[in-house]
């Protein structure tokens, strides 16, 4: 098999690479943007509490992202999910919908360029 279109990027230098973790509370959710000080080409949002794990990948529409759910399931979703700032916005973040930010739940994160 012969591959059709095969695109990768890679910068000169070193690689970012940022982790962190969110904990909610019971208020309403809100789109949430994590600023991060480079643009991301792979972003992992796993929401600990209800085991759900979305991915985004450098290509990928905003708004949308792998879903794993505990069961294993995996799906396109391109109505929630990961928005990435446009390098041109100087915004250096990627935003996660309200719909995927549970209430009193943990999350942990991971945003590599």
């Amino acid at each position: 098999m012969a591959l059709t279109v095969n695109t990768q990027t890679q910068a000169g230098g070193v690689v970012n690479q940022s982790v962190g973790q969110v904990t909610t509370d019971a208020g309403a959710a809100a789109d949430t943007a994590i600023t991060l000080g480079f643009v991301p080409r792979y972003v992992q949002w796993v929401d600990r509490t209800n085991r759900i794990t979305l991915e985004w990948f450098e290509g990928m529409a905003a708004n949308s992202a792998i879903r794993t759910v505990a069961a294993g399931t995996r799906t396109l979703d391109v109505s929630a999910g990961i928005t990435v700032s446009a390098p041109s916005s100087g915004a250096l973040t990627f935003t996660i919908k309200a719909a995927d930010i549970a209430v009193s739940s943990s999350f942990s994160w991971r945003a590599m360029a």
